[in-house]
């Protein structure tokens, strides 16, 4: 009788090595030994120097700045590792890259977080643990099962932490209304929405304001912080309309362009951001606080290893 032991293996790439390595301590399990480097014509090459047969692999892989190589690298992880007879190969994927562009708008578009979730799919993942997808259909372009982890709960708790009464979660648009909805159940909170109106062609975005902010504390929240442009226009919209004080709760601080010029120069109190993407330290801002989802998604491995619920987490 031959007995068969499952092994847990985690293996990082090198977009957000930080994160991995925090998984790593919370879980007690070490980063596999590995290799990314690039060819001189720019071409990348994994290396994996310890076996990985028969082995539950988790490849932890943001797919923010640089994306196109952040990408490539976690398809190539993947299809080493199934090669290499790993047992099952999961991709925690803490940003998903191409999530906006989720549908067509206009003729002849792609849908490329559809073509994106084809291509991790072929490359041998049979599962995917994200976080906050920019629109929670995604789920449904991956042909895999899709475990989709929530940031509120760690946002709401911080946001308890740090004292906001007689708040008010606002959604800088209608889309965001759901997310918006949660947090403010989680904190006790009311629900203010801005509608955005562009009167008439070449006209500035006239910002209206559903809800009562008259004195009070106000908590912007979205899922995506890019170049910070809408968020200040927000936060100046609610200071116009007698808020007496502006924060922005966001899952994924892309903070591309001049966002962090934006956020320095703007109304806004503090910018709460997780770590899903990685920080440019050579681009510091007082005002910007980053939680950490180390603990939550190293949890989330150990019940997806151990076969338990994993919707416990945020419920």
């Amino acid at each position: 009788m031959v007995a068969c032991h499952r092994k847990l293996k985690l293996l990082t790439g090198t977009s957000n090595t930080e994160l991995a390595q925090e998984i790593s301590d919370v879980l007690g399990t070490p980063l596999v030994k590995s290799a990314v480097t690039r060819f001189s014509d720019g071409e990348i090459r994994v290396q994996i120097f310890e076996t990985v047969r028969g082995a539950d692999v988790f490849v932890i892989q943001s797919l923010g700045s640089p994306v196109h190589d952040n990408i490539m690298e976690l398809l190539i992880m993947a299809d080493a590792l199934m090669r290499a007879s790993a047992r099952s190969v999961t991709a925690v994927i803490p940003y998903y890259g191409y999530a906006r562009q989720d549908r067509k708008s206009s003729s002849r578009e792609p849908i490329t977080a559809k073509l994106l979730a084809n291509l991790i799919v072929t490359a041998g993942v049979n599962r995917v643990l994200t976080l906050d997808l920019h629109a929670p259909q995604i789920q449904g372009f991956f042909d895999i099962p899709v475990d989709h982890m929530l940031a509120a709960p760690l946002l709401a708790d911080y946001l308890k932490d740090i004292g906001l009464s007689d708040c008010v979660v606002v959604s800088p648009d209608v889309g965001g209304v759901s997310r918006a909805r949660a947090l403010a159940e989680r904190i006790g909170a009311t629900l203010a929405i801005i509608d955005k109106r562009r009167p008439k062609p070449n006209v500035s975005e006239v910002m209206h304001i559903i809800g009562d902010v008259q004195g009070k504390v106000c908590v912007l929240v979205d899922d995506i912080i890019d170049t910070a442009g809408t968020l200040c226009q927000a936060a100046d919209a609610l200071m116009e309309h007698g808020a007496k004080e502006v924060y922005a709760a966001c899952s994924h601080g892309v903070l591309s362009g001049p966002a962090i010029e934006r956020i320095n120069g703007s109304c806004l109190q503090q910018v709460v951001i997780t770590n899903s993407v990685p920080r440019d330290l050579n681009s510091p801002c007082d005002k910007v606080k980053v939680i950490s989802v180390g603990q939550m998604m190293a949890e989330a491995i150990r019940r997806i290893y151990e076969e338990l619920s994993v919707s416990i987490l945020f419920n």
